[in-house]
């Protein structure tokens, strides 16, 4: 018997997005809180963009972002040494079943929205939108 399928293509499912909004929320309240028993962990503001699983829910990839852009290869390293702790405290705030492995990757959103803007302040771009 075939196995049911509830979305089709290669985008994540309703469950995917749903579990990943859900952890984001929480490691964000988690970071602005700082639940973390690490001081250098603590004393950051960093922004948590989005949080992707993979599509047997067993690894989260959270996208972070330190405030105002600097350090950010320590953010990721500070948040890969307290990995542990943060998986634990998200899955008790969740309850979920199984909490998933996370993983921290750099949010380039936002570099991507301004070479957007960039690119449409150009005036050959105004000019064909416009026109």
């Amino acid at each position: 018997m075939a196995k049911n399928k509830f979305h089709d293509g290669p985008g994540p499912s309703q469950r995917q997005l749903r579990v990943g909004e859900l952890i984001r929320r929480t490691l964000a309240e988690v970071l602005a809180r700082g639940d973390v028993h690490d001081p250098e962990l603590n004393r950051l503001s960093i922004t948590v963009g989005e949080v992707r699983t993979s599509p047997d829910l067993k690894i989260a990839t959270a996208y972070v972002l330190p405030l105002g852009g600097q350090g950010q290869e320590d953010v990721i390293a500070l948040l890969a040494r307290n990995r542990g702790e943060l998986r634990r405290i998200i899955g008790k705030k969740l309850a979920m079943k199984y909490t998933p492995d996370l993983r921290f990757r750099l949010d380039e959103t936002f570099d991507q929205m301004d070479e957007t803007r960039r690119m449409f302040s150009e005036e050959r771009v105004r000019r064909d939108v416009e026109g």
